[in-house]
């Protein structure tokens, strides 16, 4: 390797224009494994330091050390990556504009010049988690769930105006448009990206990172991405690359092709069962093998987008043939097309039948005929249930609930199960018990991004009305599709009206129930569930299903495939084997059958080619950033500067830069620290920072009470993430949580020490802040998991949190707390805190700090208000050098400030 690196180019000419890229060829005599043997996930990252190469941080070691990358090597440095854009949503988005906002205002107090704190490479911004089911089931739905949207959200959206005309790259795509990942699949993803560089144009892969966990779902369409923290994607919008240690990946080989009655949802949730057994926590995931020709491109992207539920960073798709036809299909155009044809080939990163396959770490099987129809949960996506096996999972999961069941089951049973509740919900009398649906949802990125699933969706309801099948009057049915052209294709096809029979009327384009936008339940309903404490259940086509996720009142939420959820809504429970008991009584007296309305392949595919064609796309796409009246409407303040607001309860000048200095102060030990909150394994963002409604007589409730902010009008902690006296107050606050310190009780709670007096988290930890007394938290195993949810370490960042000790982390999540200056601290093999016979009422010394290495083992001392102690150490999570300077600088956001102001 004794060519200048920083110098390696080529040209590609595609149809009369010339491409300069940086050419993978000029390793290959060096390279450890032949080109044709690499992941692609390899060539990929290898690409963007060989073309980065020789502008700092990237060097000539970088490039080398990747391309001596061969599988089971446990010596892996880490290697800078800097993706060629940034994706966000606004729950995540409008954070990151609050921040770079403050950060102005931070550098101009300082003597700076605030227009530098712009983004350095393209971001879009998709406004898609605002939307509310308010309304259902009529077809006003969509234009009141609009209405009610704007009226809450705008402030919010009045900064993202601003926004849009103060930051240079930056685009935002307003509401009523689509979901951000399937607005990526459908239209901004090129697979491809190019720019002008030094006057030449210059070619190379798409890449992304995004403030959304599921952003990998683009790694259907062979773009690599995935979900980094609103934290870290700041960092990159300014310029700031991403430190990876060189990959691990995990080759998914499949064969064979799905089954009938089998779709994309049920493959996704094996896969999901899968990979979560195997251990892909912090790996990327990369699929290969023969079934990839039976896999259509929608299907491809369901399973990417859940790489998060199995714990991958990214899940990658090669780029082959099926690619370039969903590019025709979706309306890219040809020159586009032709590009990525060439670019890949020239590159070895088109896959054909015929080409070696590439080597991997480890290689895990998977025969798609081995796939059958299912659901995923009560509380996890991970938790796979054969469809025939759903009644008995329920009754197991919740068996602390239930009485025995009677024998015989089916459907018949359940009225006969105590307790069983009567209400009246519209003009009717309807039996609510344990396992009641209570909401049915077709949502989320996840699966109404496959035209396969939807249409067959569509022709179900329209076969189970011709039966003369209709909801449970009990069910809360919405459609919320992730972009405009399914609706377009539905209608093409005659099947909306089938589906609004049934109750399922366009709700909105967002993600709604899924982000646990739920909407309020029929009163009647909500207090039956109240009065009575059943366990009710919501069935949606999502990806999330954690605890208090979906709905305060759902304590039951199972992952199905758009089709399952119409047929759920039919049934009105999930104590029924969809597989062999009937889902109702026709018009005609006779039971009706799943099998006999479920649609075949064949009639699926007829449909799909007649409706789904690329001018849907085009005609969708065209105006993509223009926006109804009410956004262009919308007034905002111009200037480089924000003007806050100081009476607005959605945007508030963070205090993240506060007292900000030019330089860091030295690293100081944690000592006499107590224990906030004591949780156990499996800790999602959501226990930590929840995204759905606001409880009146929360801390945050009362907060905006106090504020003059009714409840009717609260919003969700979601759409507040840009208040930051929200946020703090909704920490540690999901409904769900079970604190070891709070006596039993479920909930924000915990127990203040030494005083023994039980308290809201906020209220302790303001108490302690008085105190002067630093904030730990103790946590078991997969602490953080879930989404890329900045304000899980942001809030606890203010609530006075300065370490965390855990079993083991989430990899975003880890990252997050270094980002806001927490200290991620794990215990040792084998130990834990119940192990080592901590009770959570110790004061803890942490020492060691100032000079803090990578992976460095720090001493913990426990000391006991008998005067006894437990001495023990732990791991620093900081993993990589530019880690330690980060925390150095309490956190990555003064740390860019500070670069900033040094350049």
């Amino acid at each position: 390797m004794g060519a200048d690196l920083r110098a390696a180019r080529a040209q590609l000419t595609v149809d009369d224009r010339t491409w300069t890229y940086a050419p993978l060829e000029a390793l290959a005599a060096d390279l450890a494994l032949p080109l044709d043997r690499l992941p692609m996930t390899v060539k990929i990252l290898l690409e963007n330091v060989l073309r980065h190469c020789g502008r700092p941080p990237f060097s000539e070691d970088d490039v080398r050390a990747l391309a001596a990358w061969q599988p089971a090597v446990s010596d892996r440095r880490e290697v800078p990556f800097l993706p060629a854009r940034v994706l966000m949503q606004d729950f995540t988005g409008v954070p990151v504009v609050v921040d770079l906002a403050a950060m102005r205002d931070a550098l101009a107090e300082l003597g700076g010049d605030p227009r530098r704190v712009t983004p350095v490479v393209p971001a879009h911004l998709v406004i898609d988690h605002s939307v509310q089911v308010d309304v259902f089931g009529t077809p006003q739905a969509f234009a009141a769930n609009v209405r009610y949207e704007y009226q809450r959200n705008r402030e919010r959206y009045q900064l993202l105006r601003w926004a849009q005309q103060a930051f240079e790259n930056l685009r935002v795509v307003p509401p009523g448009t689509g979901i951000v990942h399937q607005v990526n699949l459908e239209y901004l993803a090129q697979v491809v990206w190019t720019e002008e560089e030094a006057g030449a144009a210059v070619a190379y892969p798409d890449t992304v990172v995004g403030t959304d966990s599921h952003t990998t779902m683009v790694n259907g369409l062979g773009v690599l991405g995935w979900g980094v923290g609103g934290i870290e994607a700041e960092a990159v919008l300014l310029g700031q690359p991403l430190y990876l240690p060189m990959p691990e990946v995990v080759g998914v080989r499949l064969t064979g092709r799905l089954p009938e009655g089998a779709t994309a949802t049920d493959l996704v949730l094996t896969v999901t069962q899968l990979l979560r057994a195997v251990g892909v926590v912090g790996k990327f995931v990369e699929f290969f093998g023969p079934g990839l020709d039976a896999l259509a491109l929608p299907d491809r992207a369901t399973v990417a987008n859940m790489a998060p539920e199995y714990g991958a960073t990214a899940a990658l798709f090669p780029v082959d043939g099926e690619t370039l036809a969903y590019l025709r299909l979706t309306g890219r155009p040809d020159p586009q097309v032709a590009l990525v044809e060439a670019y890949a080939r020239a590159q070895r990163l088109f896959r054909t039948p015929a080409a070696p396959e590439p080597v991997f770490d480890q290689v895990v099987e998977l025969d798609l005929g081995t796939v059958q129809p299912s659901v995923a949960g009560p509380r996890r996506p991970q938790d796979r249930v054969p469809l025939s096996d759903l009644g008995r999972a329920f009754r197991t999961a919740f068996a602390d609930r239930m009485a025995p069941a009677p024998r015989g089951g089916g459907a018949t049973a359940v009225a006969e199960r105590p307790p069983v509740v009567r209400v009246r919900v519209e003009g009717e009398e309807v039996d609510l018990t344990h396992g009641s649906v209570v909401i049915a949802a077709i949502t989320s990125c996840t699966n109404t991004s496959n035209p396969e699933v939807m249409v067959t969706a569509g022709l179900l309801a329209r076969n189970a009305v011709q039966r003369g099948l209709r909801r449970h009057p009990a069910v809360k049915t919405s459609l919320a599709p992730g972009s405009r052209v399914v609706t377009a294709y539905l209608e093409r096809a005659g099947l909306l009206p089938a589906l609004e029979a049934l109750g399922f009327h366009l709700v909105g384009y967002g993600c709604t129930t899924c982000i646990g936008n739920s909407g309020p339940l029929p009163p009647p309903v909500a207090q039956a569930i109240q009065e009575h404490d059943l366990v009710a259940v919501a069935v949606l086509s999502g990806n999330r299903n954690f605890d208090g996720r979906i709905h305060p009142l759902v304590r039951a939420s199972y992952l199905a495939s758009p089709p399952l959820v119409v047929a759920f809504a039919l049934a009105g429970t999930v104590e029924v084997d969809l597989l062999a008991d009937p889902l109702g009584i026709g018009r005609d007296g006779r039971p009706v059958y799943l099998r006999e309305i479920w649609p075949t392949r064949e009639e699926v595919a007829e449909v799909i080619a007649r409706a789904v064609t690329p001018d849907l796309f085009a005609d969708r796409y065209r105006d993509v950033y223009a926006g109804d009246d009410t956004w262009r409407s919308l007034l905002t303040g111009g200037g480089d500067r924000y003007r806050w607001d100081p009476e607005s309860t959605y945007v508030r000048r963070p205090p993240f830069f506060d007292g900000l200095t030019p330089q860091p102060g030295p690293l100081a030990d944690i000592v006499g620290a107590r224990v906030l909150v004591w949780v156990g394994d499996s800790i999602t963002t959501d226990h930590i920072s929840p995204a759905g409604s606001i409880p009146p007589d929360s801390p945050a409730g009362r907060y905006l009470i106090e504020h003059g902010v009714q409840p009717a009008d609260f919003n969700t902690y979601g759409a507040r993430r840009g208040n930051h006296e929200v946020l703090v107050r909704g920490t540690f606050a999901n409904v769900r949580l079970r604190n070891r310190l709070a006596g039993g009780r479920e909930g924000g709670w915990t127990t203040h020490i030494p005083s023994g007096e039980l308290m809201t988290v906020y209220e302790a930890a303001q108490r302690y802040r008085n105190e002067g007394v630093p904030l730990l938290v103790l946590a078991g195993r997969e602490y953080g998991a879930g989404s890329s949810r900045d304000w899980a370490a942001k809030g606890p960042a203010l609530l006075g949190v300065r370490a965390v000790l855990a079993e083991s982390y989430e990899r975003i999540h880890r990252s997050n707390l270094i980002g806001m200056g927490i200290l991620p601290l794990q215990f040792l093999p084998g130990q834990s805190a119940q192990t080592l016979g901590l009770d959570g009422t110790e004061l803890y010394d942490i020492t060691g700090l100032a000079g803090v290495r990578p992976g460095q083992t720090l001493p913990v001392r426990a000391r006991r208000a008998d005067g006894g102690e437990v001495a023990f150490e732990v791991v620093a999570r900081l993993d990589i050098p530019v880690e330690v300077e980060y925390f150095r600088h309490g956190g990555i956001l003064p740390y860019v400030a500070r670069l900033f102001l040094r350049d």
